[in-house]
């Protein structure tokens, strides 16, 4: 099962915008009680959509440029690309089933 990939803003572009997949990117850090507990969702998810969705985690600790750029305020946030773009996002801790909506949406 494929987990989800690391992405700093050294790889961003080539992970994320640049992906041939649509991707799910997950920003979090490791403080966040929240994001502990959306983790495991996440990772989950990246195994079962493997062929069809790619799915990212970024630490915004990490990768303040990137997460600057996105306007990310609070985390987790959760946006989802496809073809270099955001087309959704999520704010806070989600259900699973919140998830897979927006990637039925997206794929």
């Amino acid at each position: 099962m494929k987990g989800a990939v690391e992405v700093d803003d050294a790889n961003f572009e080539s992970e994320v915008l640049r992906s041939p997949l649509p991707v799910l990117l997950d920003f979090s850090a490791e403080w966040c009680a929240p994001c502990r507990r959306l983790a495991p969702v996440v990772e989950a998810i990246a195994g079962e959509y493997a062929s069809r969705l790619k799915v990212a985690h970024l630490d915004i600790d990490r990768a303040q440029a990137t997460a600057v750029k996105y306007g990310i305020m609070s985390v987790p946030t959760v946006l989802f690309f496809k073809g270099g773009k955001v087309l959704d996002q999520l704010l806070g801790f989600v259900p699973r089933e919140k998830l897979i909506e927006k990637i039925g949406r997206i794929l």
